[in-house]
C-alpha cells in the first residue's frame, strides 16, 4: 500500500469565509417569499380536471416546498384571497379559479389546508396573503356570475379604469374584511396574515368616492380621510386576528418608498399620499406587526428608502420586498448583484431578512441569483418572535438527557405542557465543543422547532460536546436553555501534518468534520489540503471512496 503524505491545511480562505458568513447570518431572520396564484404564475401550473389531477397539484407544491427549504426559507406568503376568490372551502367567498380553470368550483380538496401541513413539516410558517381591496378587470368579475362581490354586495363595490375595487371609504367594507380573515384564522393553523393592496388604486386621480366623502367625510381633508379609510380597515383586521389568536401576525406589502425623504424624492410614487397608505404610522399605533416594502427599485430609489423603513419601525419588522423578477430582460434585466447589495445593505441596515418577488424566480435561478440567495442565507434562522403580543416566557424543558450508542446518540426531554387555547411549544437543539453553548449564535443550531422530545444524532463525541435545549412558543418566544454535556470518549493529539497510507482510487473524495459531525469541507481527494486557518478545536479528517465507505477516519485537534 503507497504512502501519501497528506498536509492538513484549510486554506486561508476558508476560515475567513467563515468568519463573515457566522456574522451575516443572525439567528432571526424573515427568509420569505409571495407564492403567487393568480394567473399560475407560481403554482398550481396543474388545474384539476379530474382526481387524478389534485395528487398532481400537491405534488408539484410540496417540490416548491422542498427546494425552498433547501434555501432555508422559513416563511410562504400564500396567496389565499385572489381576487374576491379564494383557495379554501370558503362561507364567504367562491373559489379561485386557479384551481380548476373554472370560476367557483371546488377542487375536490383544501389548498390552503394541505399548504399549512406542509409548510409546517419543514419548519416553515405559512401567512395567508390576502389580495384586500382589488376585486378583478371586469372580464375577471363577470366570470365569477352572481357569486361575485359585486353581485352579492353592490354597496361595497366601485369601478374605476376598468377594474372593481372594494370600497375602502363605505364602513362596512372593514367587517367584510374582518369577517373573512376571522374566517381564515379560527378554522386555519396560518401563522399569519399577510394584507396585499391595502390601499387606494395606483391611480387614484378621478376616483369617484365623492358621495361617500361627503357622507362620511366630517371635515376632514380629502387625503386624510382617505388615509383614515385605509387605517381603519387595518385596524379591524389587526383586532379581529388578536382577539382570535394573538399569536397570528399581522403584516403588509406597502408600497417601496413611504413618503418623500429630505434628501431623496419618491418621483411621485409613495404609499402614504400616493395612494394614502400610512404604513409607518400604523406600525407607530401598534396595529401591525411588520411590514415588507415593495422596494422593487435599484441604487437611490432602494437604499435611502429601505434605511427609512428601518429607522421607523417602532421596534417592529421590517423587511423589504426584493423584485427577482427584475433580473428578467423585460424588467430591467438587472446584473444580479444588485439584488445581492440590496440583501446585504438591507440586513447592515438592521431589516429583518427579505421578501422575495416572486417564488418562481427565485427558484428559476435566473443568472444565478439562487446560488446568491443560498451564499447569503447559508444557515437556517428562525422568524424572528412577536414578543409585544405576549406577556410571558415558556418554561425551559425539563429531564434534559443524552445516551450514547457507538456513533449513535439520543438526546431526549419531557415535553412542556401546552398553554390554554395555544398551540403546542416546539423545540430547538444548539451544540458546542469544549464550552458552554451560546445559544444567541446561529452556528450552534442543530435543528429547530421540533415538535418531538427526542433529537438523534449519528455523529461523533471526541471532546467536551455541551448540548442546549429550548422550548419556542407560538409567538417565537424562546425559552432559557436546559443543558447536558456529553464528555469526550476519544483521546485526539494536535498535528499540522502526518501520513495516510490511503491508496489513491478514481472518485475518493476528503472530508473534514467538525467534533460532532458537521461536514466543514469536502472535495476530490488530492495530495495537499490546508487547514492552518481552522479556529482552535477538534477536527475529524475521512477518506471517503466513491461508494461513500469511509476508508479512513482521523481525529486531530488545532
Amino acid at each position: 500500500m503507497r504512502k501519501y503524505r497528506l498536509l492538513l491545511s484549510f486554506v486561508l480562505l476558508f476560515s475567513f469565509w467563515a468568519l463573515f458568513a457566522q456574522f451575516d447570518s443572525p439567528k432571526y431572520e424573515y427568509r420569505a417569499v409571495w407564492l403567487t396564484v393568480i394567473e399560475n404564475l407560481d403554482w398550481p401550473t396543474t388545474r384539476i380536471k379530474s382526481p387524478s389531477d389534485i395528487d398532481r397539484q400537491k405534488s408539484e407544491l410540496v417540490a416548491i416546498l422542498d427546494s425552498l427549504q433547501a434555501l432555508n426559507v422559513n416563511c410562504v406568503m400564500l396567496q389565499t384571497r385572489v381576487r374576491g376568490d379564494v383557495i379554501y372551502p370558503s362561507a364567504i367567498e367562491p373559489f379561485a379559479k386557479a384551481l380548476t380553470g373554472v370560476p367557483g368550483k371546488n377542487p375536490g380538496y383544501d389548498a390552503l389546508a394541505f399548504a399549512i401541513d406542509e409548510c409546517h413539516k419543514r419548519g416553515m410558517q405559512l401567512h395567508a396573503w390576502i389580495v384586500s381591496l382589488p376585486l378583478g378587470k371586469e372580464q375577471y368579475v363577470r366570470a365569477q356570475g352572481k357569486k361575485s362581490l359585486v353581485k352579492r354586495r353592490p354597496q361595497l363595490c366601485c369601478k374605476h379604469n376598468g377594474e372593481w375595487f372594494m370600497e375602502a371609504g363605505e364602513p362596512a367594507t372593514a367587517d367584510y374584511l374582518a369577517a373573512l380573515v376571522e374566517e381564515i384564522v379560527t378554522r386555519y393553523d396560518v401563522d399569519g396574515i399577510h394584507l396585499d393592496y391595502i390601499r387606494y388604486p395606483d391611480r387614484p386621480s378621478g376616483y369617484a368616492d365623492g358621495a361617500l366623502y361627503r357622507r362620511y367625510g366630517k371635515g376632514q381633508r380629502l387625503a386624510d380621510w382617505r388615509r383614515a379609510n385605509v387605517t381603519n380597515i387595518v385596524r379591524r383586521v389587526y383586532d379581529k386576528v388578536k382577539e382570535q389568536k394573538p399569536w397570528v401576525r399581522v403584516s403588509c406589502a406597502p408600497l417601496g418608498k413611504h413618503d418623500d425623504l429630505l434628501a431623496y424624492s419618491s418621483r411621485g410614487w409613495n404609499a402614504r399620499v400616493t395612494v394614502f397608505q400610512d404604513a409607518q404610522e400604523w406600525l407607530r399605533m401598534g396595529i401591525m406587526d411588520a411590514l415588507f416594502p415593495m422596494l422593487y427599485f435599484s441604487g437611490n430609489n432602494f437604499y435611502p428608502f429601505v434605511r427609512d423603513w428601518q429607522e421607523q419601525s417602532c421596534g417592529r419588522h421590517v423587511a423589504p420586498g426584493i423584485g427577482t423578477y427584475r433580473l428578467l430582460p423585460e424588467y430591467g434585466d438587472w446584473d444580479v448583484l444588485e439584488l445581492k447589495r440590496q440583501l446585504l445593505t438591507s440586513r447592515a441596515a438592521g431589516c429583518v431578512g427579505s421578501v422575495m418577488f416572486r417564488t418562481r424566480h427565485l427558484l428559476d435561478d435566473i443568472k444565478g441569483f439562487t446560488g446568491v440567495y443560498s451564499s447569503i442565507y447559508d444557515k437556517p434562522a428562525l422568524v424572528p418572535p412577536i414578543a409585544w403580543c405576549s406577556d410571558s416566557v415558556p418554561n425551559a424543558p425539563q429531564g434534559f438527557a443524552g445516551e450514547r450508542r457507538g456513533d449513535k446518540l439520543r438526546l431526549s426531554w419531557r415535553a412542556l405542557p401546552a398553554v390554554k387555547g395555544q398551540p403546542a411549544v416546539k423545540y430547538n437543539i444548539y451544540s458546542s465543543v469544549g464550552e458552554p453553548v451560546d445559544i444567541d449564535n446561529p452556528r450552534a443550531m442543530m435543528d429547530i422547532l421540533l415538535s418531538d422530545t427526542v433529537f438523534a444524532w449519528d455523529g461523533y463525541s471526541l471532546h467536551d460536546v455541551h448540548w442546549a435545549v429550548t422550548a419556542v412558543d407560538a409567538f417565537g418566544v424562546e425559552s432559557v436553555a436546559a443543558r447536558w454535556c456529553e464528555r469526550g470518549v476519544q483521546r485526539t493529539h494536535v498535528l499540522d501534518e502526518f501520513a495516510l497510507p490511503v491508496p489513491c482510487d478514481w472518485g475518493m473524495r476528503i472530508v473534514l468534520r467538525d467534533a460532532v459531525g458537521k461536514v466543514l469541507y469536502s472535495a476530490p481527494y488530492r495530495m495537499s489540503v490546508g487547514v492552518r486557518g481552522l479556529s482552535p478545536g477538534v477536527y475529524v479528517l475521512e477518506v471517503v471512496l466513491r461508494n461513500g465507505k469511509v476508508l479512513e477516519r482521523y481525529c486531530f485537534s488545532r
